[in-house]
């Protein structure tokens, strides 16, 4: 059975960081990637990152986040540093490859 489990969100003040981990069991995803979901907006793509070390960013995360992954402990994180209001949502874990696996979403809240 795949599981994708994701942990770390919480409340954080503007400026401040979060780290987000992914701990993936039953699987072995080439690619990774982090999702998120703001209250009344669509599900987006914040970072992906393949097996091999391919790294991509949004646009608006591009300098604050970085998203990285342990292939031996089968883990991703995503650090994030200077969160601003606009990054509060939902942020989703994705394995891809083989299949499409979801975790269960863990809350980020930045205050101002």
């Amino acid at each position: 059975q795949v599981q994708l489990v994701e942990s770390g969100g919480g409340l954080v003040q503007a400026g401040g960081s979060l780290r987000l981990s992914c701990a993936v069991s039953g699987s072995i995803f080439n690619v990774m990637a982090w999702y998120r979901q703001a209250p009344g907006k669509q599900r987006e793509l914040v970072a992906l990152i393949t097996r091999g070390g391919s790294i991509n960013y949004v646009d608006s995360v591009k300098g604050r986040f970085t998203i990285s992954r342990d292939n031996a402990k089968n883990t991703v994180d995503l650090r994030m540093n200077s969160l601003k209001v606009e990054d509060t949502a939902v942020y989703y874990c994705k394995g891809m490859a083989p299949g499409e696996y979801w975790g269960q979403g863990t809350q980020v809240t930045v205050s101002s």
